[in-house]
């Protein structure tokens, strides 16, 4: 009888299998989202997660102690803007600190994320950023957008390299629409044009790692390599020219216009030698608008 039973088991075993192969493909189909998740939690965190010491929503640069040397990963980025025009240069500017790069963006403009991160704050401030965006990377920077127009984002949303996060706008303490963008590590402002450049849309290598003893000396041949190249002259973003006569991008073949208290389209247009539909075709403006003292128009 002993004998007997155990000649069935092999037959009625194999049935207990065949049932339950689609439950064991389900739970390692299961499993294997779930490795999936904290493979990602892991890559979000780290090595971001070994440099700040909480998630504070609060402020966009809260100051935490600063590396002697952190190796930065740049590769799988995005351009901020596809617009190459850097307008105002890191550093020393009205007797304070700019703690950016200013780019040239057009209201409306796509603004996207630098790298895959989470975002951190999305806040409007009327005396400063305007419109900004605070994301902090796996790579261990924080990137902020301001002066948008628009926000596109959320606060504690993951997003992706090249997600669009805003709009570019003129919001904020600004005189002409741009991108102030600013790269922190620890809440320190660092010169981006450290790690960006604009003017060829790409990043400077593979990685960039940031030293306390050479950072000032680095940071001063970037902007000599990827700055404006021009005479700072205000918040609108633009330099002016050696010719004093009117406001050039450093690409050398895109021009700007300051209006002056009083200005018409027309009168610009004759100023220029082009006409009102190409000066509201290159700005995406209507006849009707009415000019600001300190607006940049484009005109060519």
């Amino acid at each position: 009888m002993a004998l007997a039973s155990l000649a069935v088991l092999p037959a009625a075993g194999q049935d207990l299998l065949a049932n339950q192969a689609p439950i064991d493909r389900k739970i390692k189909a299961v499993d294997s989202l779930m490795m999936q998740q904290l493979l990602m939690n892991e890559v979000w965190e780290s090595p971001a997660a070994d440099l700040y010491e909480d998630w504070d929503n609060l402020y966009a640069h809260k100051q935490t102690a600063l590396p002697d040397s952190f190796r930065i990963n740049l590769r799988n980025f995005c351009m901020p803007t596809t617009n190459r025009v850097v307008t105002s240069n890191f550093g020393a500017r009205w007797r304070r600190q700019h703690k950016g790069l200013d780019v040239k963006v057009y209201i409306g403009d796509t603004i996207r994320a630098a790298f895959d991160g989470k975002v951190r704050v999305v806040r409007y401030e009327r005396r400063g950023y305007g419109n900004y965006v605070v994301i902090r990377h796996p790579n261990g920077l924080e990137t902020i957008y301001a002066h948008m127009s628009k926000h596109l984002v959320g606060e504690n949303e993951e997003v992706r390299a090249g997600q669009p996060i805003g709009l570019g706008g003129n919001t904020g303490r600004s005189t002409g629409s741009h991108l102030h963008f600013e790269t922190r590590l620890c809440g320190v402002a660092l010169n981006p044009a450290l790690m960006f450049d604009f003017k060829n849309q790409d990043v400077v290598g593979d990685e960039w790692t940031f030293n306390r003893s050479t950072y000032n000396s680095e940071s001063a041949e970037a902007t000599r390599l990827r700055g404006t190249g021009g005479v700072y002259r205000g918040g609108d973003g633009l330099y002016e020219t050696a010719s004093k006569s009117s406001y050039q991008a450093n690409s050398g073949d895109v021009r700007y216009h300051k209006v002056k208290k009083g200005e018409t389209l027309s009168a610009i247009a004759k100023k220029h030698h082009t006409t009102v539909n190409a000066l509201c075709n290159l700005n995406r403006i209507k006849k009707t608008v009415t000019l600001r003292p300190g607006q940049i128009l484009k005109y060519n």
